[in-house]
């Protein structure tokens, strides 16, 4: 269905239909196409820098490709697994992406994976592909988030800043999806500039893990509480929980990669 939006303090508004066109009887959604640029990006910027980090191209390029696969997979299956009194009724409606419906967390636990597997295979330098890959998840990810937004889902509780969105006339609300983009804009600059300062490989994809779980822990307890999954009633959401474990595993193998290239040039 169609929405209008606001952004009051902006004096913006826009007509927003999620459906982009259909083919047929098949309806191709505006958060599948705006997805899938975002993705395309990440691709062709890891792509470019692949040769200015020593990282083969093409194994690099069919590495992400694999990634993005297994990542949109692991996506889906964490967000039906936390909805499952809901897809294990509807179990055809896990195949249906493009209405929605990725978790974050569970498209970077899939990527992980393919992605060791692919170097381990192909024999190449774990840490610094995903050290090259950071910086287009980075952009992926601030792209891929204004796919909410045509959907018209992750905002947060009534506000009256000025970045307030209202959704066909209702009270203002946060617009996290925005918000986590600007972050992610932000994570982007950041590791850009220190990156070329890493003691070891690795360490560009730790401060990617790190920046990013640390603004989905505060963005998560902004949502509408309707909305979260608790593991303490009106404390601790999930996504909070995992955000804080993917902290503390950046931050500790942050600190092991830098004592490791510390003992290795004292050798």
């Amino acid at each position: 269905m169609p929405y209008h939006v606001q952004f009051p303090g902006f004096g913006w508004e826009f007509d927003i239909n999620p459906i982009a066109f259909s083919i047929g009887d098949y309806k191709v959604y505006w958060y599948g196409i705006i997805i899938a640029c975002g993705l395309l990006l990440a691709v062709l910027y890891a792509w470019k820098s692949a040769p200015r980090y020593k990282v083969d191209g093409s194994k690099l390029v069919n590495c992400v490709f694999a990634g993005m696969i297994t990542g949109i997979i692991g996506a889906r299956l964490y967000f039906c697994f936390f909805k499952w009194d809901y897809y294990g009724q509807n179990p055809i409606e896990i195949l249906y992406i493009n209405n929605g419906g990725l978790a974050i967390y569970g498209g970077i636990i899939g990527a992980i994976i393919s992605t060791v597997i692919y170097c381990k295979v192909k024999k190449l330098n774990i840490a610094k592909v995903f050290d090259v890959c950071a910086p287009g998840l980075f952009i992926g990810q601030a792209i891929g988030r204004f796919g909410n937004f045509v959907n018209v889902e992750v905002y947060g509780g009534e506000t009256n800043s000025l970045f307030g969105m209202s959704i066909n006339g209702a009270a203002p609300v946060h617009p996290l999806f925005l918000y986590e983009s600007i972050w992610n804009v932000i994570g982007l600059v950041i590791l850009l500039l220190i990156r070329d300062k890493k003691k070891n490989d690795g360490q560009v994809f730790c401060f990617y893990i790190f920046w990013y779980s640390f603004g989905r822990l505060f963005l998560e307890g902004m949502r509408n509480p309707n909305y979260i999954l608790y593991v303490i009633p009106n404390v601790l959401g999930i996504s909070q929980l995992v955000a804080i474990l993917f902290m503390i595993a950046a931050v500790s193998a942050f600190v092991v990669l830098q004592v490791k290239a510390k003992k290795e040039s004292e050798m």
